[in-house]
This record gives structure tokens, C-alpha cells and sequence, in this order.
């Protein structure tokens, strides 16, 4: 199992190279989670030294960071396109399929990658699969319809458990929903997989990004390997 300062190596090595993808003048999508955090720590480095940009933050914890470090934010109703979306994963496979969500961040996560021109993913070599599916799959859903989700999910053949806060409330999103962190196994057809999902009354959103993501940067040891969604479909 990899060391934790060297996963934090990895995860900062691939933030930073995701900043050649960020331009002077452009919108750019702030990602959740903490291989997110250091692309946002960067970009603030980048603004303290004259870059202009606005980020369109996807939680409001990345909202926060981001005044923090006086990055200029806005928000949808201000922007619907934005140039380019730096987010990590908790999952990525050959295809450059994703599974993400672990952050709670999901929903606005994909809202802000379907608005991008460019969605750029960084990652620690840890987040690299051969399957979709070692990491649970988060599922955000309306807290009226969470019983009855968790029973059909179930049916599928998941294990199903409410994300709950340590004290034993349930985590709520930013939008007020629940999340459902579904353990299916390996997921052999994630696109199945996402419709079926989709398709459920109840279910705000999923967690498996799927032709999302157009760039994936990850860190393995001391360097940074670049995978295209073009070249990931042609060996897929």
C-alpha cells in the first residue's frame, strides 16, 4: 500500500501540472476534494502573481478556499460556459470513466463539468483501476425517497449504506439531499449501469462520470502521466 506523503506527492505533482491548462482572462471550475484543494492553492498562487481568472466553485468548501486565497468567484447564473474544470476522482479506469462523489460534491461536480469546455482530472496513481468499482458509488438522493432507493439498489446486488456524519446524522449536500454510497463490486458496464440509475425517480445524481473527463493527470512517483479521452477510446 502506498505511503500517505507519497499518495499527497502525487496528488500535488498532478494539481500543479493541471495549471498549463489554465489561461489569463478565462472561467474556470474549482473541483472539491483534496487533489482538488491544491489545484485551487495553485491557481491562488498563480493569482497572487497577476493571473485573471474567475472560478465557478462546485462546494462550498472549495467556495471558501478559494476567497481565501482571493480568487475571484461567481457562479452559474453568472457563467454558463466556463474554459476549463480542474476536479479530482476517487476512481478512474482505462476508459477514463470516473467514479466520483466521495467529497459529497458530486451533483454540482458533473453540473460544472457538463458546462466545460475542457474537464481536466487529477489524480494519484492509487485512483487508477483496471474496473470501476472498488470504491463505493455515491448516489445523491431526495431524503423522502432514500428508503425506497436503498431498496431497489439493494436488488441490484449492492450493499447499501447512508453517508452519516461521525456523530450519526446524515451528511447533506449543498443542496440539502442525502447520499447512498453503493457498493456494487466490479461495475462491468458503467454506462449501464448509469442509465439504470438515472432513470430511478428519486435519484438526483450519480457519482459515475462517463465520457466526462477530457484529460486525466496523474501522478506516479516523481512524474505526471497525461491520458486523453481520444486515445483512451481507441484502446477501451
Amino acid at each position: 500500500m502506498k505511503e500517505p506523503r507519497q499518495a499527497d506527492q502525487e496528488k500535488q505533482a498532478a494539481a500543479r501540472a493541471s495549471m498549463r491548462f489554465v489561461r489569463d482572462g478565462q472561467i474556470v471550475g474549482l473541483g472539491t476534494g483534496s487533489t482538488a484543494a491544491y489545484a485551487i492553492r495553485f491557481l491562488g498562487e498563480r493569482v497572487h502573481k497577476g493571473l485573471k481568472i474567475i472560478g465557478i466553485p462546485t462546494s462550498q468548501r472549495s467556495k471558501e478556499l478559494a476567497e481565501s486565497l482571493r480568487i475571484p468567484v461567481a457562479t452559474l447564473d453568472d457563467y454558463q460556459e466556463i474554459d476549463v474544470a480542474v476536479d479530482g476522482a476517487d476512481e478512474f479506469d482505462s476508459g477514463l470513466r470516473l467514479i466520483k462523489g466521495g467529497g459529497g460534491a458530486l451533483l454540482r461536480e458533473k453540473i460544472v463539468a457538463s458546462a466545460s469546455k475542457l474537464f481536466v482530472v487529477v489524480a494519484d496513481s492509487a485512483k487508477q483501476v483496471p474496473v470501476l468499482g472498488r470504491f463505493p458509488l455515491p448516489v445523491e438522493v431526495i431524503p423522502f425517497a432514500q428508503a425506497l432507493l436503498t431498496k431497489r439498489i439493494s436488488g441490484f446486488g449492492a450493499s447499501v449504506t447512508l453517508r452519516q456524519y461521525a456523530y450519526g446524522n446524515p451528511f447533506i449536500t449543498d443542496e440539502g439531499h442525502h447520499i447512498l454510497d453503493c457498493q456494487f463490486g466490479q461495475i462491468a458496464d458503467p454506462l449501464g449501469l448509469a442509465r439504470t440509475l438515472s432513470d430511478m425517480p428519486g435519484i438526483v445524481e450519480h457519482g459515475l462520470f462517463i465520457n466526462m473527463a477530457d484529460v486525466v493527470l496523474v501522478g506516479k512517483g516523481s512524474e505526471v502521466v497525461e491520458l486523453r479521452r481520444e486515445s483512451a477510446a481507441k484502446s477501451s
